[in-house]
């Protein structure tokens, strides 16, 4: 990417940047307190008790009451799939390939995994193919998927369950811009100058922005970045 001086931002004395960002610094310690109240109001959600489903994992059928494999938490990201394609959703493929060491949520007594609408073998194929390390399982035949939000030929999300024993709670949801929290990738690029360059957002006039930039992640050619095998 290039520039010019046209897209830089202003420059400043140091007193003058102080002030700027001691401004921009209060309205972020803002939103964290914003962002602490809204978390303190999701634990205290109520939640709603789901069937007993059955989905596809590695190892064949499985409850998904044993998808948590003995932790009492769980969250699941719901793959976009498309079938009969080479390379699935460029943004869930992104997004999964973020999650590479996922053990510290044991001592959360939780665990995270994928679920999605594709056929077992297809979609273990895939995980192995981008270098995933959370396990896979299939929804395609259960209504599981569809229950919660993501059904077949359906956009992404996620969402969030406890278990007492044999039974499962759902006790979260959350889909399209809202799965950004999960992300550690938004959270880098938001910091840089030129942001997302994406056409929708607030930038100063002669930012770099781009409608295809910001869908890089949706290139099949990409998909090659994210592990072996492809």
């Amino acid at each position: 990417m290039s520039t010019d001086s046209t897209a830089l931002p202003p420059v400043v004395d140091p007193d003058t940047w102080r002030r700027e960002l001691d401004a921009l610094r209060a309205r972020e310690k803002a939103a964290t307190r914003e962002l602490d109240a809204i978390a303190a109001q999701r634990r205290r959600l109520p939640m709603v008790e789901l069937p007993d489903y059955t989905l596809d994992g590695a190892d064949g059928p499985v409850r998904l009451a044993d998808v948590f494999d003995g932790a009492s938490q769980l969250i699941v990201y719901h793959h976009m799939w498309s079938p009969g394609q080479e390379w699935q959703c460029g943004g869930c493929t992104g997004f999964t390939s973020q999650f590479t060491r996922l053990d510290v949520l044991r001592n959360y007594d939780a665990r995270f995994v994928v679920v999605t609408q594709g056929p077992i073998d297809e979609a273990l194929a895939y995980r192995r193919r981008v270098g995933n390390t959370m396990e896979w399982y299939s929804t395609a035949n259960s209504p599981f998927g569809a229950d919660v939000g993501a059904p077949a030929g359906g956009g992404f999300a996620v969402n969030v369950f406890l278990r007492d024993g044999d039974r499962v709670f759902r006790t979260w949801h959350t889909d399209g811009r809202g799965t950004e929290q999960l992300s550690h990738t938004f959270a880098l690029i938001d910091l840089l100058p030129y942001g997302r360059q994406e056409e929708w957002q607030d930038s100063p006039g002669g930012w770099p922005q781009s409608p295809t930039y910001s869908r890089w992640l949706d290139s099949p050619d990409v998909a090659a970045l994210y592990g072996p095998g492809a």
